[in-house]
């Protein structure tokens, strides 16, 4: 009997495991190109996401860095090679690209043969360029480089571990208060793994680690914290967040310096980290332990 009902539920897991998926968006198809192909790529004018920051204030300097580690192609003998591409969009662009559709694409090198990493990265950033209308900036690493360590004078502030309670989970600008000391502060600087938002496509979550570096009058630590907070139930790309929370910082908080950098989780073998700032001086991070 033992070995009858061990068999009996081989074949009910069998079965589950052939259909669990089916009814799901997991079982969905994904069609990977064997041939190269720039006419997967699918633009989203910045106009469009634009129009849904409010009270929208346009940084001085920033960009996206979109770090992609799912691409492959063949040398000339055949033989697979593999690389990360740092492709980097200037937020003047035009467009930004749809995260799938950049997957697909860089997949749909994996067949084809190039003579130099040099012609690869030639290749992306035309079409890119051409995309976006903007001139995008590709660079690789190989797969066995270590990625050097920032250096940062400042030690950010984390925010996760202050005692406050938090209730507002849809974006609240009004939950930003100054500390009532009127003190002044130069590159003050915070930092909470908290960040989390959803995409307007796909309804699906984007977790993210934001960074904010301050000049001016004190900002609240608390309120800055329940403010990332009501940032839950948010929809927006990665790019309008980071752009709605340097909005709202400078509307409700006028500081003299700001720059908002977030860098989300890796979904799809790419992880976006867009950075928006009025200061000349960059803002340079470690990659963080979730991406």
């Amino acid at each position: 009997m033992g070995n009858t009902k061990d068999t009996s539920v081989s074949k009910a897991a069998h079965s589950l495991s052939n259909n669990y998926a089916s009814s799901s968006s997991l079982g969905e198809h994904s069609q990977y190109d064997n041939e190269y192909d720039p006419a997967l790529l699918h633009p989203i004018l910045r106009s469009e996401y634009r129009s849904t920051v409010a009270n929208f204030v346009a940084p001085i300097y920033g960009h996206d860095l979109w770090q992609c580690f799912e691409l492959s192609w063949l040398n000339n003998h055949g033989v697979p090679q593999v690389a990360c591409a740092d492709i980097i969009v200037p937020m003047a662009s035009l467009a930004i690209v749809e995260s799938k559709s950049l997957k697909l694409y860089l997949n749909s090198f994996h067949d084809r043969q190039f003579a130099d990493q040099e012609d690869v990265k030639t290749l992306i950033k035309v079409d890119l360029t051409a995309l976006l209308s903007a001139e995008v900036k590709v660079v690789f690493r190989s797969a066995s480089e270590v990625v050097g360590a920032s250096s940062q004078a400042i030690e950010p502030l984390l925010l996760d571990n202050l005692e406050v309670t938090c209730s507002q989970y849809q974006r609240d600008p009004k939950l930003l208060l100054l500390n009532a000391d009127n003190r002044q502060v130069s590159g003050e600087q915070f930092c909470s793994h908290l960040l989390r938002s959803h995409c307007p496509v796909t309804n699906q979550p984007d977790w993210g680690t934001l960074t904010i570096r301050y000049s001016g009058s004190a900002i609240n630590p608390e309120a800055l914290l329940r403010y990332i907070v009501s940032f839950r139930q948010h929809n927006g790309f990665h790019e309008q967040c980071v752009e709605q929370i340097y909005s709202d910082i400078m509307t409700e908080c006028q500081p003299e310096l700001l720059t908002v950098y977030a860098q989300y989780t890796r979904r799809g073998g790419i992880d976006i980290n867009p950075w928006r700032s009025n200061d000349s001086e960059p803002l340079v991070l470690d990659r963080v332990w979730r991406q």
